[in-house]
């Protein structure tokens, strides 16, 4: 009569590491556990790793936490023998991207694949959704998403302007800004923290064709910081300032009122640095690269917390991380990639 198949427990599996390793043979294993030797010879092949002895030789050994890890993973499956989990390296590189670098699961799968890392198993996105909804990783879930479910349908109707723009009007705007075909057009927009209590506020800029991001933290949400912030901006950049803001596009917010203080250039006296361009009232999705944008920032900074307590390092952190992240709409490319492309073509 053959042996009673069964499952192993964690003391069976301590007990397996423990035997493997003086050099007992898989049916002396399998029979002091009392299991056939096939059970022996899957377990094995579910906890082995890679070890790499004092002489630098390496030999396949079997782990009995990998072991008892793999057998988690495939219990959350609800009894399936999931694919990621015969990959717990795969499992724990897109659960660190997700949580702790707040990657989307499309962004966390393009960072698997320009790794350079050798993962036994592949997975596509679509299941990747579906592992997180059904709860089977043991620290990513839903709460870690940007947010999922139906997106708002743009209101697209321009209503009636209550205060005139402090400048030109977007209806004025060149048609080359609006398709992203040409580098140099931005899009700016201030982000504000907890209500009555964060005097602070940062301004965001956001460059329409590569998507690349520039953060400023400011003292208040006044027309004269927003004005400072653009002349220290001009004299990093120099001469080549009015090359790469050839135009910015703002709402018509109070800290924007000041067209020409942030249009004339701290440089050159009585010159343009750049032109600037108003959205109508109400029309947030005019500005639609920085409003997604915007929510990029939120996943580090969620609405209602006081951004008087950020510092410079915060800030310079959120913005680095941005600029950096995996863009879908560009192949995964990142917006610092594409940004210093652009720049190369206007210095060549």
């Amino acid at each position: 009569m053959g042996r009673k198949y069964k499952q192993l427990s964690q003391n069976d599996r301590i007990s397996m590491e423990t035997l493997l390793n003086k050099g007992h043979s898989v049916q002396e294993v399998a029979d002091y556990l009392h299991v056939h030797r096939s059970t022996i010879y899957r377990e094995m092949k579910r906890g082995e790793y890679v070890h790499r002895n004092s002489d630098y030789t390496e030999e396949v050994r079997y782990s009995s936490d990998k072991g008892q890890q793999t057998h988690d993973w495939n219990a959350q499956g609800k009894g399936r023998n999931i694919k990621i989990g015969n990959d717990i390296k795969l499992a724990e590189y897109i659960e660190n991207k997700i949580v702790e670098n707040k990657y989307s699961p499309e962004a966390a799968l393009a960072a698997v694949a320009t790794s350079g890392i050798e993962f036994s198993t592949t997975i596509s996105v679509r299941t990747l959704y579906r592992y997180i909804d059904n709860g089977i990783f043991l620290k990513l879930t839903n709460k870690h998403l940007p947010v999922k479910g139906k997106k708002k349908k743009k209101n697209k109707k321009v209503q009636v302007q209550k205060r005139a723009a402090a400048g030109e009007s977007i209806e004025n705007r060149p048609d080359e800004v609006a398709t992203r075909e040409t580098f140099g057009h931005w899009e700016m927009d201030t982000v504000k923290g907890k209500q009555g209590v964060t005097k602070s506020c940062m301004l965001v800029l956001t460059e329409r064709k590569t998507r690349d991001e520039i953060i400023f933290k400011l003292k208040d949400q006044k027309a004269e910081s927003v004005v400072d912030a653009l002349d220290r901006l001009e004299r990093k950049w120099g001469d080549m300032f009015s090359k790469v803001f050839r135009s910015i596009t703002v709402d018509n917010g109070v800290e924007f009122s000041d067209c020409k203080g942030m249009e004339r250039s701290a440089l050159t006296p009585g010159e343009k640095r750049t032109y600037l361009f108003y959205c109508h009232p109400y029309s947030s999705w005019e500005r639609g690269t920085n409003e997604n944008t915007n929510k990029l920032i939120r996943r580090h900074i969620p609405k209602g917390e006081d951004f008087d307590e950020k510092q410079d390092r915060d800030i310079e952190f959120i913005e680095n991380w941005i600029n950096t992240y995996p863009r879908g709409i560009f192949g995964f490319k990142t917006s610092e990639e594409l940004f210093k492309e652009e720049l190369e073509k206007i210095t060549a």
